[in-house]
C-alpha cells in the first residue's frame, strides 16, 4: 500500500490494539467483543445454523404435501407419537409459521445486514472499526434473547405460534383463535421485538460510520456498492422499523392487557365470550406491509451490492454503469415505501387506491431491469473464472429475473385477485428471497471468507454445493407457479380435500424429492465453510487480485484493521485498466498512479515494441 501516515497508523492499528486488545480476556475478545469482525463472524455463524433449523422445518412442510396424513420418516414417532407418527393439522400450521420467522427474521436478514454489513463496512470504507463499539455489540446481543423467544413459542406446551409469520389479527390477537397456541404467540411478537431492536441499532450504526469515517479521498462516487447498498439498507431499517415496533407493541397490549386496536367488537371464538371494543384487523395489515415490503428490499439490497462487486472482480471488467447502479438502488428502495397495499388487494380496497398501487409496484420493474442489464453487461465480454462466487453470482442474476418477471404479474390487481394465496405467491417470493438473496450470499461466503479467516474455502466442494442447490431450488419452486395457475392454496394441511387439487400430489412429491436434495446439500456448505476455518489453504492478503480497501489489510485484519491509514485514489472497480503496472489487470484504490506519466510510460513501451516489428531478424530496418 502506498498511503502513509505512520500517527494515524499507530493510533489506528498497532498502537490501538496494543492499548485494548491484549488486555482483553478471551469471553471480552470475543464473546462479547466490539470488534466489527468478531460481531459479523459471530452473526454469519448463527444464522449458518439457523439456516440449518429453517431447512428441517421446510422439509416437514414438503413431507406434509407430498405425503399428506402418512408417517414421517425417523423422526415421526419421536415427535408425533400421539399422532402415530403423522404431522397433525395444528403442527402444520406452526410449521410454516416459524420456517418463514426463522428464515427471515433469523437468517435473511441477519446474515446480510448483521454478518457482513458489520464485517465488511469499516474494511470497505477504510475504518477502524464501527461508529459505536458498544451499540454494535449490543446489536448481535439481541439476537440470542430473540432466538429464545421463538424457540420458547416452539416448545410452549400446545403447538407453538400458528398465526403465520405476518400474524394477522384476529387470528394473533385473540388468545382462542389459533389452538395450541396461547403464549406462544406472545413470545414469538416478544422475539420480532428483539429483531427488531437489533436491527435498529445497526442501522444507527451503519448510517453514521459511513457517512463519518471513511477513508482519505473515499468520496461517495468512490465507495462499492455493497457500501452504497449497505447505506440505503440502513436508512430502510431506521424508517421502517418503528412501524413494525409500534404495531407489535399494540398487537402484544391487546393479547395481554385487553386493549383493541385490531380486534373488532363483536367477534365470538371458539365458544370464547364475545370480544369487547372496536378495532380495525386491517389496521395491522397496513403498519405490517409498510415495514414488511421495505424488509424484501431489506433482505435483497445488500446481497444486489455483494453480486456487483463479485462479479466485476471474477469477470475482470469495471462494473457497467456505475452511477445507473447507484441511483437503481436508490430508487428501489423508495419505491418500497409506496407499494405496500399490492398485498392486500384482496381486503376490499378502493379501486382508485387499487389502480395506484399496482402502478407504483410495476414501477419498480424498471430500476430492478437497470439492474439486471447492468450485470449483464458487467459479465458479457468479460474474462469469466469460473470460480464458486461467480456460479452463486450468476444464479443470483438468473433467479432474480424469474423472480421479478412473476412480481409483475400478482402487480395487476385482477390477476392477483386470482392468484393471491395461492402457490404462484409462494414460488415469487422464494424465487426473489431465497434464489436471489441466498445464492448471493453463497457466493459472498467463499469471496470474503480468505478476508475473515486468512484461509481458502475447498472451491470443488463449493461447486458441487452449488450445482446440487440450484437443482434442488428450480425443482422445489419453479413448479408451484403451476401449483398456483392450478388454483393450489397455500397453508393448508391437506388441500386434497378438495378433489380437483388432486391431480397435483406426484408434482408435489417431485418438489419434495427437489426441497430433500437442496436441504442435504446446505450440510456440504456447512462442512466446507467449518473444515476450512482450520484446515483450508492459507491465502495472502489479495488472493482474488481485487481492487477494494479490504484487500489491502491483512488476513485475517488485526484489531485495527490496517497496517497503515489507506488513501483512496479512485473507484473499486478499475479492472484492465490501462493504468495497471504491466502484466496486471487490476488497479487497487490505495495505489497511487500519476496519469501522466503512466501514459508516458506506455507510449515508450508502445514505441519500443514497434521500432522492434520494423527491424528484420538480421538486425537491418525494412
Amino acid at each position: 500500500m502506498s498511503t502513509l501516515h505512520p500517527t494515524i497508523s499507530e493510533a489506528h492499528g498497532h498502537g490501538h490494539e496494543h492499548a485494548h486488545g491484549h488486555q482483553l480476556s478471551f469471553v471480552r475478545k470475543y464473546v462479547f467483543s466490539t470488534d466489527h469482525k468478531v460481531i459479523g463472524i459471530q452473526f454469519l455463524c448463527t444464522t449458518m445454523l439457523m439456516l440449518l433449523v429453517g431447512g428441517a422445518l421446510a422439509l416437514g412442510v414438503r413431507w406434509q404435501l407430498a405425503y399428506t396424513w402418512e408417517s414421517m420418516p425417523i423422526v415421526g414417532k419421536l415427535l408425533f407419537g400421539a399422532e402415530s407418527g403423522q404431522i397433525s393439522p395444528e403442527f402444520y400450521t406452526m410449521l410454516f409459521t416459524m420456517h418463514a420467522t426463522v428464515m427471515i427474521f433469523l437468517v435473511i436478514i441477519p446474515i446480510l445486514a448483521g454478518a457482513f454489513g458489520n464485517f465488511l463496512i469499516p474494511l470497505m470504507i477504510g475504518a477502524d472499526d464501527m461508529a459505536f463499539p458498544t451499540l454494535n455489540m449490543l446489536s448481535y446481543w439481541f439476537m440470542p434473547p430473540a432466538i429464545f423467544c421463538f424457540f420458547a413459542a416452539f416448545f410452549t406446551a400446545g403447538y407453538g405460534a400458528a398465526a403465520g409469520w405476518t400474524s394477522y389479527p384476529v387470528l394473533s390477537a385473540i388468545w382462542e383463535a389459533a389452538p395450541g397456541s396461547g403464549w406462544a404467540q406472545t413470545w414469538w411478537l416478544l422475539g420480532v421485538t428483539c429483531v427488531g431492536f437489533s436491527s435498529m441499532l445497526g442501522s444507527v450504526n451503519y448510517m453514521t460510520t459511513i457517512i463519518n469515517m471513511r477513508a482519505p479521498g473515499m468520496t461517495l462516487f468512490r465507495m462499492p456498492l455493497t457500501i452504497w447498498a449497505m447505506f440505503i439498507t440502513a436508512i430502510l431499517q431506521a424508517f421502517a422499523l418503528p412501524v413494525l415496533t409500534a404495531a407489535g407493541f399494540m398487537l402484544l397490549f391487546e393479547r395481554s392487557f385487553g386493549f383493541s386496536f385490531f380486534v373488532p367488537g363483536g367477534i365470538v371464538v371458539n365458544n370464547a365470550a364475545p370480544t369487547v371494543g372496536g378495532g380495525q384487523p386491517l389496521l395491522w395489515q397496513h403498519l405490517f406491509w409498510f415495514y414488511s415490503h421495505p424488509a424484501v428490499y431489506i433482505m435483497l439490497l445488500p446481497a444486489m451490492g455483494m453480486v456487483s462487486d463479485i462479479l466485476s472482480c471474477m469477470c475482470r471488467k469495471p462494473v457497467f454503469g456505475y452511477k445507473p447502479m447507484v441511483y437503481a438502488i436508490a430508487a428501489i428502495a423508495g419505491l418500497g415505501f409506496i407499494v405496500w397495499g399490492h398485498h392486500m388487494f384482496t381486503s376490499g380496497m378502493n379501486p382508485a387506491l387499487g389502480m395506484t398501487f399496482m402502478v407504483s409496484t410495476m414501477m419498480i420493474a424498471l430500476p430492478s431491469a437497470v439492474k439486471v442489464f447492468n450485470w449483464i453487461g458487467t459479465m458479457w465480454g468479460g474474462n469469466i473464472q469460473f470460480n464458486t462466487p461467480f456460479l452463486n453470482c450468476a444464479a443470483f442474476v438468473s433467479m432474480f429475473i424469474v423472480g421479478g418477471l412473476s412480481g409483475i404479474f400478482m402487480a395487476a390487481v385482477p390477476v392477483d385477485i386470482y392468484i393471491h394465496d395461492t402457490y404462484f405467491i409462494v414460488a415469487h417470493f422464494h424465487y426473489v428471497l431465497f434464489g436471489a438473496t441466498l445464492f448471493g450470499v453463497f457466493g459472498a461466503i467463499p469471496y470474503w471468507f480468505p478476508k475473515m479467516f486468512g484461509r481458502m474455502m475447498n472451491d470443488t466442494v463449493g461447486k458441487i454445493h452449488f450445482v446440487l442447490t440450484f437443482i434442488g431450488f428450480n425443482v422445489t419452486f419453479f413448479p408451484m407457479h403451476l401449483l398456483g395457475v392450478a388454483g393450489m392454496p397455500r397453508r393448508y394441511a391437506d388441500p386434497y380435500m378438495h378433489t380437483y387439487l388432486e391431480h397435483l400430489v406426484p408434482m408435489n412429491k417431485f418438489m419434495t424429492h427437489g426441497a430433500i436434495l437442496m436441504g442435504f446439500a446446505q450440510l456440504l456448505l456447512i462442512a466446507n465453510f467449518a473444515y476450512s476455518i482450520f484446515r483450508g489453504k492459507k491465502c495472502g492478503r489479495n488472493p482474488w487480485n481485487a481492487n477494494g480497501l479490504e484487500w489491502s489489510a491483512p488476513s485475517p485484519p488485526p484489531h485495527g484493521n490496517f497496517d497503515v491509514q489507506p488513501v483512496c485514489y479512485r473507484g473499486p472497480y478499475e479492472y484492465s485498466s490501462p493504468l495497471a503496472d504491466e502484466g496486471e489487470d487490476y488497479l487497487p484504490q490505495t495505489i497511487f498512479v500519476d496519469p501522466e506519466i503512466r501514459r508516458k510510460e506506455r507510449a515508450i513501451h508502445f514505441a519500443a515494441e514497434h521500432s522492434e516489428e520494423e527491424v528484420h531478424g538480421d538486425g537491418h530496418p525494412r
